[in-house]
This record gives structure tokens, C-alpha cells and sequence, in this order.
């Protein structure tokens, strides 16, 4: 039947995430279980296109990407794919009503990615809206289950909460970026000169970015709040530790936050959830 081919599709996209991101795999399973399918679908998917660009040197990534690309809007309008991330990701398109235009602009930030090295402030622009923000978007779609006025109010907080993960992964993980891959995300910064005043001017746009996006969190649905609640608590952690960290260490180490550091952040945040102080 082809409801256990969906199905299926949809357990490949779960062991995607909980292969990829123990994190993020951690707080899906505090959404409802409405929602958890379809944030795993969105998971996987992303995931999928990062690794063709991040880690596949050894084969033609600028193929596998067109490729990739090719079979994603070919299952958006056919609805269905052999490819079972595809499929479970397309279910999830159709399902909430996202729009490919989404779709299209997370193409070429990763596209972007198979050639550009550095960015100045527009293309820095672009590339975290497509890579982050539009993720959240994808997301939001899926909170807000079809009502169209919530996802309006809640879309720039959406934005804002991407593109501090985004922005966070990378002061993680520079060391790897700049490296391994030959890559400077932040315009005008130079890693071999990492000055502080360079770190905080990251910092202080982090931070606005946090700021914003906690505005939209404690307006999303009782369903949707406490999972993604615990994620930004997560990211937030984790940005206050690379903040005490002094800017020549950033290249030496990629900060965690350990299991018991994450167990702490999930115990306190169902506390506050408990007394509805979110």
C-alpha cells in the first residue's frame, strides 16, 4: 500500500535527524505529535542538500546538487518520489502549503556554497535567508497549520530565530569552515586577525537576532512552543559559551554543549512551561 511507502519515507527522515542533530532531534520529540513528522521531513531534506556541498569532495557536487534539485520540484509536482527523503519532504510541502519559491531560494544558498568563498554584506544577506530563514519559514508553515494570519504576524520572528542558528553554526564552526572548506561566512572578517572588536560586532547582531525571534516564539501555538522554546534555549547556550570564548580559541575547538549541560536546559525549560513563565 502506499500508505507504508509514506511511511517509511517518513522513518528515514526521523533517523536522518537523530543521526544528524541529537539537538535538534531532542526538542522535535517536545512538539506535538502532530508536528513532529513534518519538521523531520524539513530536517532531513536540508540536511541531504548541506551534506552534498559540505562533505561529498570526493564526487561532482555541482551534479549531485542539480541532480537533487532536479528530483525535489519534480516530487513537488508529481507528489511522490523513489527517493524517500524526497518523498516525506514533498508530503510536507503539499500538506502545509509552502511555497516553492521557499524551496527555490534554499537552492542558491547552496549552490552558493559550491563556489563562493567569501561574502560581502548583500551576498552575506542572501545567503543566510536562503540557508536559515527560509528553514524557519518552512517551519512556521507547519506551527501555524494553515492559518495564514498567524504565519503573517510570526514570519519575521521566524527569520530571526534561522538565522541565529545559522549564524551560531558558524562561529562554531569555523574552525572547519575556514580550514577544511576554505570558507569566511561574516563580511570583512578576517580569522587570522580575529579581533575582539570583530567578535562582538557578530555577537551584538546574534544577539538582536535571538532577541527578536524569542518575540515570536511565546506567541506560537501551544503545540509548537515548548519544542521550539527548548531549541532556542539550546542555540542560546551555546552562543553564551563561544561569547566567553576568547577570539584566538574560536579557531581551536568546536564548542558543545555537553549531554548534561542540554539536560539542564530541557529540566529548567519544563519548569518555566509548567508555571507558564515561557
Amino acid at each position: 500500500m502506499i500508505r507504508l511507502f509514506h511511511e517509511l519515507s517518513q522513518e528515514c527522515s526521523k533517523s536522518t535527524t537523530e543521526k544528524y542533530s541529537t539537538s535538534f532531534s531532542s526538542a522535535i520529540k517536545l512538539l506535538h505529535n502532530d508536528l513532529r513528522a513534518p519538521i523531520y521531513n524539513i530536517y532531513g531534506f536540508v540536511r541531504f542538500a548541506d551534506e552534498i556541498v559540505d562533505t561529498f569532495h570526493q564526487y561532482q557536487k555541482e551534479e549531485l546538487l542539480l541532480e537533487f534539485k532536479k528530483e525535489t520540484f519534480a516530487a513537488m509536482q508529481r507528489g511522490i518520489s523513489l527517493n524517500p527523503i524526497l518523498n516525506s519532504f514533498q508530503i510536507t510541502v503539499s500538506q502545509y502549503a509552502i511555497a516553492p519559491e521557499l524551496v527555490s531560494e534554499f537552492f542558491k544558498s547552496m549552490e552558493m556554497d559550491l563556489s563562493k568563498t567569501t561574502y560581502n554584506s548583500n551576498g552575506y544577506k542572501q545567503y543566510i535567508y536562503g540557508s536559515a530563514e527560509v528553514v524557519g519559514l518552512m517551519c512556521l508553515h507547519v506551527f501555524c497549520e494553515g492559518d495564514a494570519a498567524m504565519y503573517a504576524k510570526l514570519k519575521p520572528a521566524a527569520q530571526s530565530l534561522g538565522a541565529a542558528f545559522q549564524k551560531v553554526n558558524f562561529l562554531r564552526d569555523v574552525k572547519a569552515d575556514y580550514e577544511q572548506l576554505n570558507r569566511t561566512y561574516f563580511p570583512g572578517v578576517d580569522f587570522r586577525n580575529f579581533t575582539p572588536a570583530m567578535k562582538k560586532q557578530i555577537e551584538d547582531d546574534i544577539a538582536r537576532d535571538f532577541n527578536d525571534a524569542y518575540e515570536g516564539i511565546i506567541q506560537l501555538p501551544a503545540k509548537a512552543k515548548f519544542g521550539v522554546y527548548v531549541a532556542y534555549k539550546y542555540y542560546l547556550s551555546l552562543f553564551k559559551k563561544i561569547k566567553k570564548t576568547a577570539p584566538a580559541n574560536i579557531l581551536e575547538q568546536r564548542i558543545r554543549i555537553p549531554a548534561y549541560g542540554k539536560a539542564y536546559i530541557l529540566a529548567k525549560a519544563g519548569l518555566r512551561s509548567q508555571f507558564n513563565l515561557l
